[in-house]
């Protein structure tokens, strides 16, 4: 006589086996798509702060987009502290949007959310729009001393990218 169970357990272990081998097999072919080491390493951006004084900006790039560096003065700070959240579109405050003991160092890709333009205002002489921020000439957004939106069709902030401080005066972002 046949044992019916001795059948199901073959059917379970054969089904088993060959699950095991398409994971063994896909597995690899799925991690080969990661990015290689020498990719991730030029995914970063190191930036020396030590040249950017108070109430200065600078535009540099970032994984191929422009990325602002601020150093906030204390007034700038004590605005964007003032600023109630129930006034922001897209309410975060400055110390939300910077590392903590580092609130005068703010770091945002320079990209406009609205359509992708490059808002003005991390240069020297240029338009900061009316508060005091940056202000994308493309449609009109104005941005705060925090980046973050106070008017126009932008609807999200300026967007922080990951960054981490590898001592006072460098940080790497990404």
């Amino acid at each position: 006589m046949h044992d019916p169970r001795r059948r199901d357990f073959i059917n379970i272990a054969a089904v088993s086996f060959a699950g095991v081998g398409a994971v063994a097999i896909v597995l690899p072919l799925i991690n080969q798509m990661n990015p290689s080491a020498d990719v991730l390493a030029a995914s970063t951006t190191e930036i020396d702060l030590s040249k950017i004084a108070p109430g200065q900006a600078i535009k540099t790039s970032f994984r191929k987009q422009p990325l602002f560096v601020r150093n906030l003065t204390p007034a700038e700070i004590a605005a964007a502290d003032a600023v109630p959240l129930a006034e922001l579109r897209d309410p975060q405050t400055l110390a939300e949007r910077t590392k903590e003991g580092k609130k005068n160092w703010l770091i945002t890709l320079g990209v406009c959310t609205h359509l992708g333009c490059v808002p003005l205002g991390a240069g020297e002489g240029e338009n900061k729009g009316p508060f005091g921020g940056y202000f994308c000439p493309c449609h009109g957004s104005a941005y705060d001393t925090a980046a973050r939106i106070r008017k126009g069709p932008a609807p999200t902030n300026l967007v922080v990218p990951d960054y981490a401080f590898t001592s006072d005066t460098v940080v790497t972002v990404g």
